[in-house]
């Protein structure tokens, strides 16, 4: 089951709704270091978005570890950024970069479909793939919030 999910999620297949075909009724899709769940109808929307934005999109499955009805899956995300980004900023354009992003993912399953879906993506390595890095001047040069001790 994980891995056909992991195939309707590739570039050359992108099988959107049979992706959100292998979740249970009440499943849900979690982008843990986004802080974004998606659930129902929206279980498709990041594996839609990330074919968007590279449509070569392929995840390299490193190892599996089954432990009862959970599945901790070891990847790289890989692709090349063909399609635009939004950011709360805007939209990154395309660039041509190439991803290969570090992943752990979670899958949690019950009575033969997926319940939970947790996905660990190396945020700051993608980013920094994309041409998005960290404004650490602005951090410091911040002031210090008042209920804290200055340093």
């Amino acid at each position: 089951m994980v891995r056909a999910a992991y195939h309707a999620a590739e570039g050359s297949v992108l099988d959107v709704q049979g992706f959100i075909d292998l979740f249970a009724e009440d499943g849900v899709f979690n982008n843990v270091v986004a802080g974004d769940s998606y659930r129902g109808e929206h279980l498709g929307d990041l594996v839609a978005a990330m074919g968007g934005l590279a449509p070569d999109l392929h995840r390299e499955l490193h190892r599996f570890h089954v432990l009862g009805d959970v599945v901790a899956v070891e990847l790289t995300i890989e692709g090349t950024v063909t399609g635009p980004f939004e950011t709360p900023a805007g939209v990154i354009r395309p660039t041509g970069a190439r991803l290969s992003i570090p992943t752990a993912d979670f899958w949690y399953i019950e009575n033969g479909k997926v319940k939970e879906f947790n996905c660990y993506v190396g945020v700051s390595v993608m980013l920094a793939q994309l041409g998005v890095h960290p404004d650490f001047a602005s951090a410091v040069a911040a002031p210090w919030p008042p209920d804290r001790l200055t340093p």
